[in-house]
């Protein structure tokens, strides 16, 4: 798990700010917190981290930026908290999880986290980032903690493993929901036309002087990306199964 994601203990904001509500003493908005989050993630959907701003909300919202501030004390919270709403609808993806073999359970939540963030790419970068205000994000890697629990593997090898499968699942994820280049996007060329055009520039290297580049070019050509995903899944799970002796 990266630095980011290790601290992710902390008080909430408000805890930390010593108040029970990041807005104490303002008159209460007529909008809810729900209504808040759905406005939000509808915005990054659409337009991006960028657009995502207290003024642009409370016009969706029909109302002052001012209201805002009842539910969320600044953007950074307002992110948190709209990442963890997304989380809420994975949760329940994987309700009934856990029943099964451990490996395959773990590989049905990672799978399921993986397809939340390639849809929405910027839920990557906030995932689990303050988990005073992500609940459902806990949960989650709760979730995936009990199935490794189910191995019998001792703390430092639960907490390594659990790291491991998030770390990947959500920088994989993140990497192919990133926007495609521009050539893609104008419709110069299509996906395959694109690597083909990098691959033929691989196989003009020297053999000698990059001989796996030579070795794997073909697939590089011609490569699904979920599959290239779930396979390197597999290889994590398959590497903890070996350390619970299974």
């Amino acid at each position: 798990m990266s630095p980011q994601r290790q601290h992710a203990a902390r008080p909430s904001r408000e805890v930390r700010a010593g108040r029970e509500s990041p807005a104490a003493g303002r008159r209460r908005a007529s909008h809810s917190l729900e209504a808040v989050l759905t406005e939000a993630v509808a915005l990054l959907d659409t337009s991006g981290e960028q657009a995502l701003t207290f003024r642009a909300l409370a016009a969706r919202l029909g109302g002052g930026a001012a209201s805002i501030y009842w539910y969320v004390s600044s953007k950074d919270e307002l992110l948190d908290r709209a990442a963890d709403h997304v989380l809420a609808d994975v949760l329940v993806a994987v309700e009934g999880v856990g029943e099964g073999d451990p490996v395959d359970d773990l590989r049905t939540i990672a799978l399921a986290l993986f397809g939340a963030i390639v849809e929405r790419p910027w839920l990557g970068a906030y995932f689990m980032r303050d988990t005073g205000v992500q609940p459902n994000g806990l949960r989650l890697y709760e979730r995936l903690g009990q199935q490794v629990l189910r191995l019998g593997l001792g703390p430092r090898e639960s907490f390594h493993a659990v790291s491991a499968i998030v770390g990947f699942v959500v920088g994989t994820a993140a990497d192919m929901g990133q926007q495609a280049p521009e050539a893609v996007l104008s419709g110069e060329v299509d996906r395959d036309e694109y690597l083909a055009r990098y691959a033929a520039q691989w196989r003009a290297l020297d053999a000698d002087e990059f001989p796996f580049v030579h070795h794997v070019v073909d697939e590089f050509a011609h490569h699904d990306d979920a599959e290239q995903f779930r396979a390197g899944l597999d290889l994590i799970l398959a590497g903890l199964s070996l350390q619970a002796g299974r």
